[in-house]
This record gives structure tokens, sequence and C-alpha cells, in this order.
């Protein structure tokens, strides 16, 4: 085995699992940033009266580990039995406490309710969601890696996981957490559950959506309102949205009059984050935390985002248009003087968010 050091604690990993290969207990070293984002989260949203934590896939334990080192009370489950000696050796030798259990999660979180569940599965969380929904009370964690059906990269697998259809866009990070999040708020709303997405980020292979639960029919609704429709055209990037469970389709773009626009839905439309609760998470990045400046940095570039739900590449526009591409800088600062809103998106280099249309920053670049 090999002792891996991370956020204060030190975990026994399987020797092949450094290299994420081992088909016993997986442990992704990958995955360290989304660990320390979590704690950030977790010491930010804890308040008087949570106490309770669900490591719902605990695999070594590491996440789990580190929450309860934090003072959570932790519950770390997982379905391996080789996985559960692990959890048990790694909270042991931090010389903390906590309950494993050898048991489906699911099975888990239908005899038992925590004030924060955190789903991060192998792969989709989709056969999770029913019994979190039922298990949470206050906070859903929520990882994906399957990116490609969420984004429409793989279109079929994304309409059979997610009730929905999503089309592959140069905003496809954008899309995958509102398709993520869309199929969480129709998924709660069953139980009569509203979702209100206090922290989601796109990084290289995964999604992670951080979404606190109101168990309000009324709340629900809400939810539900917040779902609709993309619409997209393929040849001038036209895009508008149109909120509403029910879809209609555009048949010509407004913009340029082309045929070729697709649409996206029931896709999240509401706000994907809270500014207020992410300045907070952001205050508890200590320096224990391998992954500390980078934390910082998705905290600060999310915090700065416009609340709306598609992006543009400022270089693909420019290779459409047969002009050359400026520094973001300037870029940025050429949409500010002709008075829209702008901001960076915190998962591309070129990437942005504007109220202005298609047509408005056309012009602004030829100007």
């Amino acid at each position: 085995m090999y002792v891996i050091s991370e956020g204060g604690v030190e975990i026994r990993v399987p020797s092949m699992s450094v290299s994420g290969k081992t088909k016993d207990v997986f442990f992704n070293p990958e995955m360290e940033l989304n660990r320390d984002l979590t704690i950030a989260v977790l010491r930010a949203y804890k308040q008087e009266g949570m106490e309770t934590y669900l490591d719902a896939n605990a695999a070594t334990g590491i996440r789990g580990t580190r929450a309860a080192l934090d003072g959570w009370k932790v519950t770390l489950v997982d379905i391996s039995p080789e996985a559960v000696e692990l959890c048990k050796l790694n909270l042991s030798i931090n010389n903390l406490s906590g309950e494993v259990h050898h048991n489906d999660v699911n099975i888990e979180l239908r005899s038992k309710r925590y004030d924060v569940v955190d789903v991060d599965p192998f792969g989709s969380p989709i056969s999770f969601l029913d019994s979190a929904f039922r298990g949470a009370r206050k906070l859903l964690c929520v990882t994906a890696t399957d990116t490609a059906p969420l984004c429409g990269a793989h279109l079929q697998a994304g309409i059979r996981r997610y009730s929905s259809v999503p089309k592959k866009t140069e905003y496809h990070a954008e899309i995958g957490i509102r398709n993520l999040l869309s199929s969480m708020a129709r998924w709660g709303a069953r139980y009569d559950i509203g979702i209100n997405p206090i922290f989601c980020h796109s990084t290289r292979h995964y999604y992670r959506v951080y979404v606190e639960i109101d168990r309000r029919a009324s709340k629900a609704n809400e939810a539900l309102e917040e779902l609709g429709y993309i619409h997209h055209c393929s040849s001038c990037l036209y895009r508008e949205v149109q909120l509403g469970l029910l879809s209609f389709p555009i048949l010509s773009c407004p913009s340029c009059g082309g045929k070729k626009v697709i649409t996206s839905g029931p896709i999240w439309l509401g706000k994907t984050h809270d500014k207020d609760f992410i300045s907070k998470a952001r205050s508890h990045v200590t320096e224990e935390m391998g992954m500390g400046s980078r934390v910082e940095r998705i905290f600060s570039r999310v915090a700065e985002e416009l609340e709306v739900p598609t992006h543009y590449d400022q270089h693909k526009l420019c290779r459409l248009w047969g002009l050359p591409a400026p520094s973001m800088e300037i870029f940025i600062g050429q949409i500010v003087d002709a008075g829209f809103e702008i901001s960076r998106t915190h998962y591309g280099g070129t990437t942005f968010k504007t109220n202005a249309t298609i047509s408005e920053i056309y012009e602004i670049a030829n100007d």
C-alpha cells in the first residue's frame, strides 16, 4: 500500500490505485481539487444543529476522513468489503471516529437521514439520486464524471439517463452542469423537494454541484419554474432561452434566418451559485489544502460569472467572422465600453458570458 498525505490526514491506498487502475478500491489523486473544494464548502455551510455527513461512495474513505477531521459526525458507506476495511483503517490511523457500513448506499439512504449527503460515484450519479433526495436533510453534493452524456457528446446516453435532450455546443460545460441540475430538480420534485444550487463547477473530466434542499411542495414548484430550453443556431451562434416545460422550437434563426437551430432541454435556466456563500467558502481555504491556490481561483472566477445560461468563445467568434482575436483584456474592455456586462468563465481561457446579443458582439468586434 501507498501512504497519501492530503488535507491534514494520511490515507492508505492500494498500491495500484495511485495511477487509478486498481480493480479493488478506487482512489483518484486527480480529485484532490474536488475534495479541497468540498472541505471549504462544508466549513462554510456548517451551522448550529448540523453535524452528520454521509460519504456515500467511500472507497478509501479519504473524503469522509477529511470531513471527520473537520469535526463532522461521519458515516462512510461502500458495497465493497475491501473498501469497508480500508475506511476503518484510515479513520483509525488518523485517530478519528466515524461509522463505516458495508451496505448498498441506496438501502442506507432509505433507512437513515443525514444533514449532508455526498454522492461521488465512478461515472453517473443517476442511480443514487432517488435515495439521496430521501436521505439528505440540508445539503446534497453530487459529482458526475459522465460528462459526454450530460453535455450532448453522447446524445442517446444523455437522453436515457437524464430524460433531457442535451445538444452539443461550444458551451458544453454549461450544458452539462445545467442538465444535471435539471434532472435533480425534476427528481426532487417527485418528493415535494425544491433545490437551490449554491456552488457548481466544471473541472476537467467531471461536473460537481452543491445543492440546498427544501422539503416543501411550494419550493419544488419554484424549482420546476427554473426549467426550460435553449435554442441555438449552429450557423451564426445566436441563442435564446425559453422558460417552461413545454418546448416551442424555433424553425428559423431570428438573427441570420438559417434553419440550423437546435434545442436543448428541459435544462436548468436558474442561478448556479450564491455569491455570498462562495465568498464565505473562499474564506475557509487553508494552508493544508494542496490545491488551495486553485480552489481560490475557482471560487473567485465562479463568483464573478454572470448568471446567464450560455457562454461564447472569443476565438470561435473571431474565426467565424474572419477577424483577428485581440487579447481577452482588450476584448472585455470593448464590451464594457459599449455598455454591456461581461465576465470570464471558470472553465475556459477564451470563454465569456455577456448580456450582449450575438449581433451586438459582432458590431463591437467590427467597430
